[in-house]
């Protein structure tokens, strides 16, 4: 079901092209040895059917010297938006932080996505304009891990 859901966000994203996850790497990161993530569906009430999902991972905050939690996806189909899904689903992820002893719960969203920007104001979560996200990844990654 989750890699289900991945597609409907990489979908609305515009993001299709960069979808390369599989059940086995799912699984593995999910419930293998060292999980990496964890996830939350939100299903309705009587039918069971998903209607969205959280997937986070743990971080940590060298100047707070506590862990927190990194929200990388939070993802409500589009016929299940306004119902309160995304709320009810950002509350367990922040009491998954809380329950860690973690003091900060962190993510990201594309800034012309105003639907999630909107909601995230409105929650009143702040907006860090001061950092800039940086990634590597793929050959660019390869290479930099080469010079170790």
């Amino acid at each position: 079901m989750l890699l289900e859901l991945f597609a409907e966000l990489a979908d609305y994203e515009r993001l299709t092209h960069e979808l390369h996850a599989s059940a086995e790497d799912l699984a593995s990161a999910l419930f293998g040895e060292r999980p990496a993530a964890e996830a939350f569906l939100a299903e309705r009430p009587g039918d069971g059917a998903v209607l969205g999902y959280a997937l986070f991972y743990p971080t940590f905050s060298s100047f707070l010297a506590k862990p927190g939690i990194w929200l990388e996806d939070l993802f409500v189909r589009a016929d299940s938006r306004g119902l309160g899904v995304g709320r009810s689903l950002l509350a367990a992820v922040a009491s998954r932080t809380i329950d860690l002893g973690g003091e900060r719960l962190e993510w990201a969203a594309l800034d012309w996505n105003e639907l999630a920007l909107g909601f995230y104001r409105g929650i009143g979560a702040e907006t860090t304009p001061e950092w800039i996200t940086h990634r590597l990844a793929g050959p660019s990654l390869a290479s930099v891990a080469d010079q170790a």
